[in-house]
């Protein structure tokens, strides 16, 4: 992920490249132990993490087994208005995972060295919240809730639907890559879709948190 700072322009926010390099260096270092779905860590529940949509009483459907590993190809999230392509990034010259290009703000990247969707383990996908003129792909990402459904397509066709279990807002100040995206259940077939959140601050020219819905696979179409 590049770590070059991007800069606002008149009333509008931006998704700036120190906000992706901490995001994204997080991932990177997160990916090298955990990406094959070893680790299980379990979802925090103080300090640096913040639930924003676990009502109590959502009946959440049983997990299904999952699929073989096949790459995604498009990712709908029917409540929040999301339907876009998915393309795979790779690392940079730094070491970090390269995010969406700004020029293509309704595309959302997949970590491609991580789990595909629908196999085993945690998958990832990132979208920018914002450029300097207007909403980007994860704008309305933090509205996403516990009980609702994302869709990702993948190369072979196939479809696989998750369910929401869990929305979190996650501090910059105390990001720690292992909680926030290690698998919650082994054996699962899991998905992590994030963004910046929290507050920006024209000051630093960054967002203080980053939004990650935790959703995990309840069906399959056209396997």
């Amino acid at each position: 992920m590049s770590t070059d700072e991007e800069k606002s322009s008149g009333s509008g926010r931006l998704l700036t490249g120190v906000a992706w390099a901490i995001l994204l260096t997080g991932l990177w270092l997160w990916g090298r132990g955990a990406a094959d779905g070893a680790g299980g860590a379990s979802a925090p529940t103080t300090g640096d993490v913040a639930a924003v949509g676990r009502p109590l009483g959502v009946p959440l459907p049983p997990a299904r087994e999952p699929l073989a590993p096949v790459g995604p190809s498009r990712v709908e999230i029917p409540s929040i208005g999301v339907s876009a392509p998915v393309v795979a990034r790779g690392l940079d010259a730094a070491g970090a995972v390269e995010p969406p290009p700004f020029a293509t703000p309704d595309t959302v990247g997949w970590f491609g060295t991580g789990t595909r969707p629908g196999a085993a383990g945690a998958a990832l996908l990132v979208g920018h919240v914002d450029t300097s003129t207007e909403p980007a792909v994860f704008y309305g990402l933090s509205a996403a809730r516990p009980g609702e459904t994302v869709r990702v397509t993948r190369t072979d066709g196939t479809v696989a639907v998750f369910t929401i279990e869990d929305v979190r807002v996650v501090g910059r100040d105390r990001f720690d890559a292992r909680k926030v995206y290690g698998v919650h259940r082994p054996g699962r077939a899991e998905l992590r879709l994030i963004t910046c959140g929290g507050t920006y601050d024209g000051k630093t020219g960054s967002y203080t948190a980053n939004v990650v819905v935790s959703a995990y696979l309840t069906d399959a179409r056209g396997v």
